[in-house]
Parts: C-alpha cells; structure tokens; sequence
C-alpha cells in the first residue's frame, strides 16, 4: 500500500534528523505535530546532499551528486521517489508550493562543495551562505507560515539572516575540520592558518548583527513555530558567546560544543519565555 510506503519514508526523514543533529531534532519535537514532519522532511533531504560532498570521501561523489540531483527533480516531476528522503521531500514542495529556484540555489551551493575551496570575495561568500543556508530557512519559513504569502514576504528577510548565523557559527566551530580536512576556507580575507583575534572579532561582530535580525523574525512568528526556532536560537547563540570567550588561535585546533546539561537548561530557559510570552 502507498501509504505504508510512505509513512515509512517519513519515519527515515525523522530518524536522519534525530541521528545527525541532536540539538536541531530537540528543536523540531517543540515544533506543533502540524508541522513537524515537513521540517524532518526539509532537514533530511539537505543533510543526504551535505553528506555526500562532505563525508563520502571513498566513493565518486561527483557521481553520487548528479544521481541525488537527477533524482530530486524525478521525484519532484513524477510525485514519488523510491529514495524515501525524497519522497518525503517531495511531499512538502508540493503541500506548500515551494518555488523551485529556492532548492535549485541549494543544490548549486552543495556543488561547489564539490571542488571549491576558498570564497576569496564576499560577493562569492554571500552567494554560497545564500543556496547553504538562506534558502534552507525560506524553505522551512514557508512551512511556518503555511503558504500565506503576505507572512512569507515579512519574515523572508529576517529568516534569511537567522539561516546565515547558523550557517556562519557553524563555519567558525567547524573551522579545524573545514579547513585541515577538507581543505575549505569560507571567510574572506581571513587568514586562517593564523587566525587573529581582531578577524575573529569582525566575524562574530557581522554574526551577531544576523542574530539580532533573526530575533526581529522569531517574535513575529506563528505559534506553532516560535518555540522550535527560539530553542534553536539560543542554542547557536550559546555557541557563538563559547567561541567568542575561546582565543582566536584555539578556534582553530578545538570543536567548540554546547554540553548536554547545558542544552536541557537552554530548553527551559526557552520554554519558559516562550510559555510566559517574553519574546
């Protein structure tokens, strides 16, 4: 039956989302029930096509890369897909009329992965921050909204900055295995082989001025999506005040992480605001 088929690709999407990112899988279950899978939906399809240009290093990943985007858009076209991620993707792009050029930028930023390795221009850095992470919060955003256009159009802007400071945080904890393993530098005209601490500075500084946009956007979020994203919010916020209180030199030789103790009280603390309307 279709429907068994399909409730099993569903169960795959959430369990990619609960076995990649601990703290993204707590903060999609504070999201409402009507809502949820389509963000488990979203999340799987951009970590399978993470993953292959990050991670499959013993296999042809150009290879694998043409068959993930030959097949999304076969899923797309035909509304089914025997890769249960993209079925289930599939099912949100169509249920809330995701415009095409929204994963088009994705899969284009998750290309140049594939042989790219320094973003020496802002202009070349904003453009992949706009496809890897930008167009990931549009996405979700329309699932917040449920399609209401004249909503979209409102937060589009500030959802789009809360993507590129969870894009850029990411940037600066991963910068050991960004750049000693994969050979990648996103920053701009920073030297990473030694990182200074007045470069690290205009990083967090330009971050912090995203998260204060992204904030502007949590407040006027639907119900059924403010606690989800707040948690998340302050989660990558605790993060970034870890990397700015860790000298400029360590960044790079250390993953800096937020403990688990520490993720349980970042939910209370957002549960709380958000059950005492304090956003």
């Amino acid at each position: 039956m279709k429907s068994i088929f399909d409730q099993v690709a569903r169960e795959c999407s959430k369990k990619v989302t609960n076995s990649y990112s601990t703290s993204f899988s707590i903060a999609t279950k504070l999201l409402a029930p009507t809502i949820r899978q389509d963000i488990y939906n979203i999340y799987g399809f951009v970590r399978f096509a993470d993953e292959i240009v990050d991670t499959f290093h013993d296999y042809d990943k150009e290879r694998l890369f043409n068959d993930f985007e030959a097949d999304l858009y076969r899923a797309i076209e035909q509304k089914i897909s025997l890769n249960p991620i993209l079925n289930t993707f599939q099912e949100t792009v169509h249920r809330y009329q995701i415009p095409q050029h929204l994963y088009d930028a994705f899969m284009s930023s998750m290309r140049k992965d594939l042989h790219k390795s320094e973003y020496l221009t802002i202009e070349e850095y904003q453009n992949y921050i706009y496809g890897s992470a930008d167009v990931v919060g549009l996405m979700c955003l329309m699932v917040f909204v449920n399609g209401d256009e004249t909503k979209y159009e409102a937060l589009k802007d500030d959802a789009m900055k809360l993507g590129s400071a969870f894009q850029k945080v990411n940037f600066l904890r991963d910068l050991k295995a960004d750049y000693e393993t994969l050979s990648r530098s996103y920053f701009p005209n920073a030297n990473l082989e030694q990182l200074d601490e007045e470069s690290k500075q205009e990083i967090i500084q330009e971050i912090e001025a995203d998260f204060a946009a992204g904030y502007r956007g949590i407040v006027q979020l639907p119900v059924e999506a403010k606690l989800g994203v707040y948690t998340a919010y302050i989660y990558y916020l605790r993060l970034l005040k870890k990397l700015k209180e860790t000298p400029s030199l360590e960044i790079k030789n250390t993953r800096i992480s937020v403990p688990n103790y520490e993720k349980a009280g970042l939910l209370a603390k957002s549960f709380i605001s958000c059950r005492l309307n304090l956003l």
